[in-house]
């Protein structure tokens, strides 16, 4: 048995490009808030002259996680910025002198146990790189360790566009594997599994070859469904335990972690460079040359169109991430982001949005969704206002997959009812909650 999901296109055109390194772009817009939690605390003021690696943001609270200068520089504006999804964030602008000079103080932190690994983890800034930007260390820093039965390798790469993660196993996979045996050392794990898509022939052959020579690792090719990336989906694919309601992988016995994240951590533990810098798939209808491009995290996503020969035509949508997850950002000036993946620009044919028609309860949406969620009952229950309904339906276990939208005949917009439903039974139930108080 495996959950449910969707065919969908794989357009994975850059799957055999090699990334290209951007040029240093002339300034950089470093937002404090490019992960879940609590933004960081910015330590540096307008003037300041900065160093690559250098940290400019300090983490405020347990959710949340360092920011470092990506190039060398002086600030030159700390100001808030509006995010793609509306909120207003403290911003770093550094202009480049060019020269990406190292900070000074960058050096290989000095790891020997489970403690110092996490503080190590922490200092580097890893956030989740496959899109979701969940503090690394938040996840790895497990107190009680024999609970871990598996590492899961998420290398899935669902979505269509996308390759980023395919270039981290073909460029970098002495990185993968020197990340898998520090989390074999530091967080005592026997057994580590590596989840790809069969639409990845070289990925698989290189990470099996791999993992042939190093004990307790298997790779696991699945199925091209999507969302095999998704972290429930793939831990019950992988490990055949379904994540409870409310729960974590670690109540199944997993912990699951991006390839390039993975990758991140031992570089970071071979260097010391925290993350300042990305690995972007740059594709879409809109684009002369879709490429992947390592670029300085905060980079305007413009100067990513630049290296790839430009557009072809005013894109009527850009995305962060990929077509059925990604968000929509407000202009091309946009900065790139610690979980930005893909950056993909669609023309004004494919960002059309469908004509929408009545309902007809088909049950498509019900049928395709990995969780067995039913759309048709939330969108009915969000109308009438209906925290108890939404509650009872489970909406808050929507990963916003977006496969109900993409298999809808009437080309409803189910995946967005349901974001806002889950906005809405957290209301409810907050208001619930003050009652009994």
């Amino acid at each position: 048995m495996r959950l449910h999901g969707i065919k969908v296109p794989h357009r994975k055109h850059t799957a055999d490009n090699a990334p290209i390194r951007l040029a240093v772009p002339e300034s950089v817009t470093i937002p404090m808030s490019m992960h879940i939690g609590k933004p960081a605390s910015v330590l540096v003021k307008r003037g300041d002259e900065v160093k690559v690696g250098q940290l400019i943001g300090a983490q405020d609270g347990f959710i949340s996680a360092p920011v470092h200068a990506s190039v060398s520089g002086k600030v030159v504006k700390v100001e808030d910025i509006v995010t793609s999804v509306g909120a207003k964030v403290p911003a770093v602008t550094i202009e480049s002198d060019g020269l990406q000079t190292p900070f000074e103080e960058i050096a290989p932190p000095e790891v020997n146990d489970f403690d110092s690994f996490i503080a190590a983890v922490k200092a580097s800034g890893a956030v989740g790189l496959g899109g979701a930007g969940f503090p690394t260390f938040v996840k790895l820093a497990v107190k009680d360790l024999d609970k871990i039965d598996a590492v899961i390798i998420n290398a899935a790469e669902c979505e269509p566009y996308i390759t980023s993660d395919t270039r981290t196993m073909l460029d970098r996979s002495e990185y993968v594997f020197a990340g898998i045996e520090a989390l074999r050392k530091y967080l005592k794990v026997k057994r580590f599994i590596i989840g790809i898509e069969n639409n990845k022939k070289e990925a698989i052959a290189k990470m099996s070859a791999l993992a042939a020579k190093s004990d307790g690792v298997e790779v696991k090719v699945l199925p091209s469904i999507y969302p095999q990336g998704g972290e429930k989906v793939l831990v019950f694919n992988t490990l055949g335990k379904m994540v409870p309601k409310g729960g974590l992988p670690l109540d199944v016995g997993a912990i699951v972690i991006n390839v390039t994240t993975l990758a991140f951590i031992a570089q970071y533990l071979e260097t010391g460079m925290p993350l300042v810098e990305k690995c972007i798939t740059v594709d879409g209808s809109a684009v002369n040359t879709p490429q992947n491009v390592i670029a300085p995290i905060g980079t305007p996503i413009e100067k990513l169109f630049d290296a790839c020969g430009g557009l072809k035509c005013e894109p009527a949508k850009i995305l962060y991430g990929g077509p059925m997850m990604g968000i929509a950002v407000p202009s091309a000036d946009t900065p790139v982001l610690k979980m930005t993946n893909a950056i993909i620009a669609l023309d004004e044919k494919e960002a059309q949005p469908p004509k929408t028609t009545a309902c007809i309860n088909c049950g498509r949406c019900v049928s395709h969704c990995p969780l067995r969620l039913d759309p048709r009952k939330i969108s009915k229950a969000y109308k009438l206002n209906s925290g108890e309904e939404l509650e009872a339906l489970c909406v808050d276990l929507c990963m916003e997959c977006g496969c109900c939208s993409f298999v809808c005949p009437a080309k409803r917009p189910l995946v967005q009812t349901n974001k806002l439903s889950k906005a809405r039974l957290r209301a409810y139930l907050a208001k619930k909650k003050e009652e009994k108080q």
